[in-house]
């Protein structure tokens, strides 16, 4: 059992609860959201202003990642009173936040263990929550690093996409491929693998369909793995995940759901419409 002080750190692209948001030991590296030359601190980026932009602009925001000298400085902070930090950062495929956290503490020379999150949102939400569960009660940094590093290769999610635009202004979607998508009303229902790695799982007709579906998959998950928690996280659309959110309760009594929204930096890709859903099926 240790009594060392342990500071948690992550990134903006994490969901916080109100219980994280006031915890005194978790701290928020921010990443930045760059539209027509202007830098926005993703953590200071309304959603009315983000999607204010999204829709005005002809062409999407860029994200970028936090640099190594704001984790050096961040960690340099945090040795004047704490002994050590975990620190569980978005996906390494997605991002090359982690690689800035791992230089920032070498800077530092200040003992961070370091956990891909092989997720993001809520997926991180689960990761930070567990870790201060286990560093209450006493447990030592290399075991709970451990422990968080089993949990995140078991964490699921599904991500429905709210508009074919975004890929589209993005370039990540040919002109015909958009007017193709968008006349059939396709519906792209995408997943963070175990891996990390981002891959369209499935292409349905329609959003009702396309939501069904959601819910069965996480009925299928519960059944095999007893799923205690969904996370509902969302672009702009509160009454679609509160919609979503009623039928999980009525068709899975037995799960909770939390629903919130994802970062500024996380909608610029996704979108304004998004749905996304997240679970853990480890112990």
């Amino acid at each position: 059992m240790t009594t060392k002080k342990i500071a948690f750190v992550t990134d903006s692209t994490v969901f916080l609860t109100e219980q994280l948001r006031s915890h005194p030991d978790v701290y928020i590296v921010p990443m930045v959201v760059i539209s027509d030359g202007i830098e926005y601190d993703d953590a200071n980026l309304t959603s009315d202003k983000l999607y204010d932009i999204i829709r005005s602009e002809k062409e999407i925001p860029k994200t970028s990642q936090p640099n190594s000298n704001k984790f050096h400085e961040q960690y340099e902070q945090l040795k004047e009173n704490y002994d050590q930090a975990i620190a569980i950062h978005v996906s390494s495929e997605l991002s090359g936040t982690l690689s800035s956290s791992d230089a920032g503490k070498n800077q530092a020379n200040f003992s961070v263990e370091i956990i891909d999150s092989l997720s993001l949102s809520y997926g991180i939400t689960d990761l930070l929550t567990e870790g201060l569960a286990l560093a209450e009660k006493g447990v030592e940094v290399p075991v709970i690093a451990s422990r968080l590093r089993e949990r995140a290769a078991h964490g699921r999610n599904l991500i429905l996409l709210g508009s074919l635009e975004q890929l589209y202004k993005g370039g990540r979607m040919s002109g015909a491929q958009f007017l193709l998508g968008n006349l059939l009303k396709i519906k792209p229902i995408l997943s963070i693998t175990s891996t990390g790695k981002l891959e369209l799982k499935e292409r349905i007709r329609s959003e009702k369909k396309a939501i069904n579906r959601l819910i069965a998959l996480i009925k299928e998950s519960n059944q095999v793995k007893n799923v205690k928690e969904v996370g509902i996280m969302h672009g702009n659309a509160l009454e679609k995940a509160r919609d979503l959110s009623d039928r999980i309760n009525k068709e899975i009594p037995n799960l909770t759901t939390v629903i919130g929204e994802i970062s500024s930096s996380l909608a610029v890709h996704a979108g304004e419409g998004t749905v996304a859903v997240f679970w853990n099926e480890g112990k």
